[in-house]
């Protein structure tokens, strides 16, 4: 057995919850309490860890004894709340607060539909939804939708920002209602074998069922928190500034931009979606100096007119992940930049939900060099490339990524099954992704074992959209495949589709494509729309055993010419 390890020495973890952590531990001692921690990219409004502390404390307090007092809505230790909204200002009090109270946090993509967002619901057991005010009916429908009456459901929404802006929000319990009325002693403690307890509860697509549940511990969290620091490049306190635009819900986003940015003193300027031009007037407006990143962005960085309208010259370093960043744009995107008076380091990282996320980081002087690369081992990480058979690949070859640490999740929630296959009973975790490692140490994601199509990040499980399809009552059988897109540096879900009546060559079989885009596109999150079009066939391929060979789509897609229709 081949085991490589980080060539950074590995690191003391401490056995205690991220509050814990964060607030009261090393960290806090460290970092002084009066630092930035939040700023809201709109209003300029801050606040101070001192003052986070303190506002998560009172919010706990609230979750703990108002929800107590609604009768049947009490929320108690070990109980479960989930988070649907947008990035926004009240997201780490509402996250930090959560968790001070000794709650799980479920974090749900803030463009699932209400059957999408029920599923979660359910399977997570959450007990109430903080949510922004655009997303109140959104919420009430899946509520009402799963046996809460219009007034149960009432009691189970706690509106996020700020409080009447949105008429929609009036009736509802505010986020502001949960300050002020008392506070914690002190937070809920996870200490010793405790910290295994999980906080956060992702939600990560298989390419079989629905999406399923990953249990990231206490521990998981503050181990990758740790294990990212010294592969990340140095920061300083009270000078560098992170702008925020991933989304907090994803993992990426809810662990980097969170607490690692605690862990690392920088204040996060929170903007709520990614803007071109708003992203680059923040940057000059505060003066940020890193910001992390997905690969469509530096298409962005590289085409839109707002790079030499504003003054990016702080911006130090651009840090991708969630999809691979090519070689070739990096060296586009750092030309760029260099051209506007911007010395940028743009680097990759690499990581999986079940990971806490990350695992690799490439390094700041090796960001040219070893362009294309997802960089080295964190520390306390420990990685196996196996082959066919269970038989560790040779060196330069490529093999299937399995790893552990302390960053390993405890596992899916309410699905042992899926869990033991996932996870050995030595403790690899068996990524899916077959990279190779050269002699440097530098592994390189070269393909994917798991059939997930990943668009800008984010999941969409080809098994899910064809049983959607076969829903249609055109459709006897369908197939769905990432199709590769130069132009927008990401995967797109293809559909290839056999309809029941075949359409004409022409216009009626475009009638028909578009048809089919458009009955998707009203069922289904925006990350999963059919963005690589809907392609007719005679037949789907499949195995004698009926699984369908998606390698030969996604070899039929590489054949194929012309300009896809964009959603």
């Amino acid at each position: 057995m081949t085991i490589y390890h980080s060539p950074i020495p590995d690191l003391a973890i401490p056995d205690e919850s991220l509050f814990t952590f964060l607030f009261e531990g090393k960290v806090d001692r460290e970092i002084p309490g009066t630092t930035p921690a939040f700023i809201d990219a709109p209003t300029g409004r801050s606040v101070t860890r001192s003052e986070l502390k303190t506002a998560c404390l009172s919010l706990g307090w609230g979750l703990r004894n108002i929800f107590a007092g609604l009768g049947g809505m009490e929320i108690t230790r070990g109980d479960t709340v989930m988070i649907f909204s947008p990035n926004s200002f009240a997201w780490p009090f509402a996250l930090f607060g959560s968790i001070a109270a000794g709650f799980k946090v479920t974090l749900a993509n803030s463009s699932y539909t209400p059957a999408e967002l029920g599923y979660q619901w359910k399977d997570s057991g959450a007990k109430v939804v903080f949510t922004h005010p655009v997303f109140v009916p959104t919420v009430a429908t899946m509520l009402e939708a799963n046996g809460a009456s219009k007034e149960e459901a009432r009691k189970r929404i706690v509106i996020m920002g700020v409080k009447d802006r949105n008429a929609t929000a009036k009736g509802f319990i505010h986020m502001d209602d949960l300050f002020g009325k008392g506070s914690l002693s002190a937070a809920e403690r996870f200490d010793g074998p405790l910290s295994n307890e999980t906080a956060y509860l992702c939600y990560s697509s298989g390419t079989t069922g629905k999406p399923k549940g990953v249990e990231s511990t206490h521990k998981n969290i503050i181990s990758n928190c740790l294990m990212i620091r010294p592969a990340f490049p140095p920061t300083q306190v009270e000078k560098d500034v992170m702008l925020g635009i991933l989304p907090f819900y994803h993992i990426f986003g809810g662990v980097m931009l969170l607490p690692f940015a605690m862990v690392v003193g920088s204040p996060v300027v929170i903007m709520p979606q990614f803007e071109p031009e708003v992203f680059c007037r923040n940057i000059e407006k505060y003066k940020v100096t890193i910001s992390l990143i997905v690969p469509p962005v530096c298409l962005a960085i590289l085409h839109h007119p707002a790079t030499n309208k504003y003054n990016l010259k702080t911006l130090r370093l651009l840090m991708s992940g969630a999809a691979p960043l090519g070689a070739s744009l990096i060296q586009a995107v750092h030309d760029k930049l260099k051209s506007v008076g911007a010395h940028t380091i743009i680097l990759q990282g690499y990581g999986l939900t079940e990971m806490s996320p990350v695992v690799h980081i490439l390094p700041r002087d090796q960001f040219l060099s070893k362009a294309g690369s997802a960089g080295i081992l964190v520390p306390n990480l420990e990685a196996r490339l196996v082959g066919d058979g269970g038989v560790d690949a040779k060196p330069g070859e490529s093999g299937e990524l399995w790893l552990r640490g302390p960053s390993v999740m405890k596992g899916y929630l309410n699905n042992p099954e899926a869990t033991k296959e996932s996870i050995t009973t030595e403790g690899w975790y068996k990524t899916g992704d077959v990279c190779v490692r050269d002699a440097e140490g530098y592994y390189t994601v070269v393909d994917r074992i798991r059939e997930l199509i990943k668009y800008k990040g984010f999941q969409v499980p080809p098994a899910e959209m064809e049983a959607l399809l076969l829903q249609h009552p055109k459709i006897v059988d369908a197939a769905v495949v990432g199709v590769y897109s130069e132009e927008d540096v990401t995967e797109l879900p293809r559909a290839y589709v056999v309809p029941r009546v075949k359409p004409r060559l022409g216009g009626e079989s475009e009638a028909f494509s578009k048809e089919i885009q458009e009955w998707v596109q009203g069922r289904v999150a925006k990350h999963k729309f059919l963005r690589g079009g809907v392609v007719i066939i005679d037949q789907v391929p499949k195995s004698a055993a009926g699984k369908i060979l998606r390698r030969q789509l996604r070899d039929l897609a590489k054949a194929e010419s012309g300009p896809k229709p964009k959603l």
